[in-house]
């Protein structure tokens, strides 16, 4: 339980900000043993900071159902990337996506991504006005994040600013994407852990500690989403990379020595 409250903070905080949260717990779970085994816990991880998304957004959800109508196909768009390049990879490299090395590497790319989007002139567009090719290029950016180590929402932010949108817009479309694939991902997930009870077959985690892991990340997402709205707004996202590089070489450094002395 310790382990799960653990990472369930860490969930919580690295899901917003742009510091890559499956990158984390892939290194987390590789230093604790555990989690490297169990992507049901992960994904019912992301499960609960999509409760965080869902209450804080509110509003902007309400609105897709009736005066912003269009926005849904540009999700719909937006989400096919990640859609084709996500079941390739659960189906084809899976195993490679819990390697601690490669989560590392990629914690350094998510600190250029951070220092990139720092140095882009202010824009002013919208993302109600967007069209449907630059949903699908920042589809491209999520599908991007796949890879552990790629922060989601600093790859897709950046997309929305290279295209033109204004920062809180970039936010906004960035968050409002994540919601369709972090829920395909939890269905999927739940499917396999009903199937799993169903056949009577062992499982890692109780349903309860389940569960408690998801309450967690989602009361901490809260306060990290809020967060990152309001250092967007300050156009100060590029202050992650400051963590994001240094932890890079640090984990690269650490499981480097032991990958290459052992």
């Amino acid at each position: 339980m310790l382990e799960i409250l653990v990472l369930a903070v860490v969930q919580g905080i690295a899901e917003f900000l742009p510091i890559s949260s499956s990158g984390h717990l892939v290194i987390l779970g590789a230093l604790m043993g555990e989690l490297s085994e169990s992507p049901t816990l992960e994904v019912i991880l992301h499960g609960g900071t999509l409760g965080s998304i869902l209450v804080v957004y509110w509003r902007r959800i309400l609105n897709l159902l009736t005066s912003d109508r269009r926005v849904i196909s540009l999700l719909v768009v937006g989400t096919l990337p990640a859609v084709v390049i996500g079941l390739t990879i659960k189906t084809q490299f899976e195993h490679i996506m819990r390697y601690p090395l490669l989560a590392g590497a990629m914690l350094l790319v998510t600190g250029a991504i951070l220092v990139v989007l720092g140095r882009l002139k202010p824009r002013s567009g919208v993302y109600q006005e967007m069209t449907h090719k630059n949903a699908f290029l920042i589809g491209c950016f999520q599908a991007f994040a796949i890879l552990p180590g790629i922060s989601r929402s600093g790859s897709t932010i950046l997309g929305g600013r290279l295209l033109g949108l204004k920062n809180e817009d970039s936010v906004t479309f960035s968050f409002l994407l994540a919601i369709p694939a972090i829920l395909g991902a939890t269905v999927l997930t739940l499917k396999d852990v009903y199937e799993q009870s169903v056949a009577g077959q062992p499982m890692q985690y109780s349903g309860m500690e389940l569960a408690v892991g998801a309450t967690i990340s989602f009361l901490v997402g809260i306060f990290a989403l809020k967060w990152l709205i309001g250092w967007s707004r300050q156009d100060r996202l590029h202050w992650f990379a400051w963590w994001c590089i240094p932890a890079g070489f640090v984990v690269i450094a650490y499981f480097g020595h032991d990958a290459f002395f052992s």
